[in-house]
């Protein structure tokens, strides 16, 4: 396994990180037996970075994670999440507190690497949580901050998902360490330009302002929920993905632009493979997530790493294919 360092948290990350969502599935519906197993290949690949949420599985990944890192003991690093519901908008410290807590109890730990906000960021016309939630007095940001300085978390970050504008607000204030990212072969915008007729979201290059603040990048839905490998599901994997993450982005619509990448699969590489080669040929991203349903995915994610970048006459189909919506 490669490495590189997420920002200015100065965490070696590997360039895959081990996603515990619901997607992948193994750390909320597989066995414990399973389970363990997973977390030690993980390890023997040098996979040492473990990302969880309070949403996942309602808590069983914390408190699968929880069981596993207590019985084996690796030295590893381990970022969760909290939500902020609307209901919560009028106590946003006690809203993250108490999520905190409860995750800690989950996962059996003292404090976490990581504590990342899991809302989808909105307008600022929209009732919820925008960036005057995140940024303004006794808001996200300041909680963060308190809960840091207790030594209850080590890093601060956010879920760049919902409003571009919103997002890249939070990115610009300076006030967190790291932000997940949504970028992959599919809506690549985050990382580069695309067209100014292009139908989806425009992340607008989220990656390099997020870099220029010298913020943790990490990668999410390198897979597009997994459709950039085709329908076919694994066991262990949900069976239908999480809604839309990028506006024009559902996993169906995802399905049909994948069939245009048909061209990257060779013998030496999956379509999964190209989408994390992808991510990884882009030098300011710090890890990659990737949720996984058993360990031949993972061998699978660690083997992209180790290859050559995707070609430049690869690179050039690939972006008349932005160009068109994927209607070769």
């Amino acid at each position: 396994m490669l490495y590189r360092t997420l920002g200015r948290t100065g965490i070696r990350a590997p360039e895959i990180g081990f996603g515990c969502g619901n997607v992948g599935g193994i750390m909320v519906r597989g066995s414990h037996e399973a389970q363990v197993s997973a977390v030690q290949h993980a390890l023997a690949l040098g996979i040492d970075y473990f990302d969880t949420a309070a949403l996942y599985g309602d808590g069983l990944s914390e408190t699968h994670l929880g069981e596993v890192l207590k019985q084996i003991k690796p030295d590893v690093r381990v970022a969760t999440k909290f939500p902020v519901k609307p209901e919560d908008l009028g106590d946003i410290p006690g809203a993250i507190r108490r999520s905190l807590e409860a995750s800690l109890k989950r996962l059996q730990l003292d404090s976490v690497d990581v504590l990342q906000l899991h809302t989808n960021l909105t307008t600022a016309s929209e009732k919820g949580v925008g960036s005057a939630e995140v940024l303004g007095s006794g808001g996200v940001a300041d909680t963060l901050d308190a809960l840091r300085d207790e030594g209850l978390i080590r890093h601060r970050g956010f879920t760049g998902m919902g409003d571009t504008n919103a997002i890249h607000a939070v990115i610009d204030s300076g006030r967190l360490d790291t932000v997940q990212i949504y970028y992959n072969l599919l809506n690549p915008s985050a990382g580069h330009a695309v067209p100014a007729n292009y139908p989806n979201q425009d992340y607008r290059l989220t990656i390099d302002k997020a870099s220029a603040q010298k913020m943790g990048i990490i990668i999410i839905r390198a897979l597009a929920g997994g459709a950039v490998a085709g329908p076919a599901r694994a066991e262990l994997a949900s069976r239908m993905p999480g809604g839309i993450m990028a506006m024009g982005n559902d996993y169906d619509s995802d399905l049909r632009r994948a069939r245009a990448l048909a061209f990257l699969v060779t013998g030496k590489q999956t379509a999964a493979q190209a989408s994390i080669r992808f991510a990884a040929d882009n030098a300011k991203v710090g890890m990659i997530l990737v949720g996984f349903s058993n360990e031949a995915q993972m061998d699978e994610a660690e083997a992209a790493t180790a290859s050559a970048p995707l070609s430049a006459g690869d690179m050039d189909r690939i972006r008349a294919l932005w160009a068109s919506d994927f209607t070769e």
